[in-house]
């Protein structure tokens, strides 16, 4: 049976956050983790990628009330390629783009808290105005900060120069990437094995030549949460800043869990011919409450969620009109038989440029 979402998309969410803020404290999940991206700290210049030192205490505050358990994604990755759990509850606080603010304003209350962070930092930036340089990375690197690779440029680099063939694109990323290692190696006498991808963009291709770079694990910025069985190379991360810093905002996505996907095979994040695009899934746990699922994309456009005829809890989702702007994403989400515990899973969905799509630099 189908079912037609059209409600606004952040008042849809809205209850399942309120649900989640009721759950149950003995509840006891698999190994996740929630981790956050931030980026500019006590930066009033540019409010949608900024936190002051006000909220971002006040997040660090929930964590130590709510008695949660901070590591490095280093130290996530590892336990989970190792096989290993994590804690129950489990957070990362992870940061973009190597401002200088993070160290004024991010880490000193990161150290009074005695919390670790990565950072991600963009090697072409490096000194540049507002932008640490490496002397200074390499005092955070020393007093404990995680340093993960940001590419050399923060271009799109899903895009293609005109007239760009595929082989052409892949030595122009696989350059860039190179280029940035070399200068981690030469300032901080190591390089990075984590990687973020410039403005959460990835895609099939992408992926590949970030595995044949050597990194062992790739995050984007689309919510959700962290657990075993993911693609490595594709982890989520929950973006913080502007309206989204709020306590609030920042405590319910803290108690999301990861909602059991198994995407099908080859399903890619750029939109190609078909669009909107559909997304094809299979729900991995029989806890989840099939008759709870819902979708929702982004602008209220509203959804269609359909279980496929013949196919044991698989299913499409596919938003009623073509998406617009360069990101959209869909959300599916769900509860457990219980009704008490809430699953949340989003996906990704990209117009690059090379394809038809202009749009303006977004702000970082």
């Amino acid at each position: 049976m189908a079912r037609i979402s059209r409600k606004p998309f952040f008042t849809c969410l809205s209850f399942v956050l309120v649900a989640l803020l009721l759950m149950p404290a003995e509840v006891v999940f698999a190994s996740e983790a929630n981790v956050f991206v931030y980026h500019r700290f006590n930066d009033s210049r540019y409010p949608s990628t900024n936190i002051t030192t006000e909220a971002f205490k006040d997040h660090l505050e929930t964590l130590k009330v709510e008695h949660f358990t901070v590591l490095t994604l280093g130290e996530v990755v590892d336990r989970i390629r190792a096989g290993e759990s994590l804690p129950q509850r489990c957070a990362v606080i992870s940061v973009d783009d190597g401002y200088l603010s993070f160290l004024t304003d991010g880490w000193p209350l990161l150290k009074q808290y005695g919390y670790p962070a990565t950072l991600f930092v963009s090697t072409d930036t490096v000194g540049g105005s507002d932008f640490l340089d490496w002397q200074y990375l390499l005092i955070l690197q020393n007093e404990g900060v995680e340093i993960g690779n940001h590419s050399a440029s923060h271009a799109y680099l899903l895009d293609r120069i005109p007239s760009e063939n595929e082989s052409e694109w892949r030595a122009r990323v696989a350059e860039d990437l190179g280029r940035s290692q070399g200068l981690f190696k030469k300032h901080l006498s190591t390089s990075p094995r984590l990687f973020a991808y410039p403005y959460g963009e990835f895609s099939i291709e992408l992926t590949g030549l970030i595995r044949e770079a050597g990194f062992v694990a790739a995050f984007g910025q689309q919510s959700g949460v962290i657990t075993d069985g993911q693609d490595m190379h594709t982890l989520p991360r929950f973006p913080v800043g502007g309206a989204y810093s709020a306590v609030s905002e920042f405590r319910s996505r803290l108690f999301m869990k990861s909602l059991p996907v198994q995407l099908e095979a080859h399903q890619d994040t750029v939109i190609n011919k078909e669009n909107p695009p559909v997304l094809k899934f299979y729900l991995n746990n029989k806890i989840v409450d099939e008759t709870t699922l819902k979708c929702f994309v982004p602008g209220g456009a509203g959804c269609l969620l359909e279980k496929e005829i013949g196919e044991d809890r698989a299913y499409s989702v596919k938003a009623l009109l073509p998406l617009v702007g360069r990101r959209s994403k869909y959300t599916v989400t769900a509860s457990d038989t219980s009704g008490q515990v809430w699953y949340w899973y989003s996906q990704l969905w990209v117009l690059p440029r090379s394809r038809g799509v202009t749009d303006q630099p977004a702000p970082r």
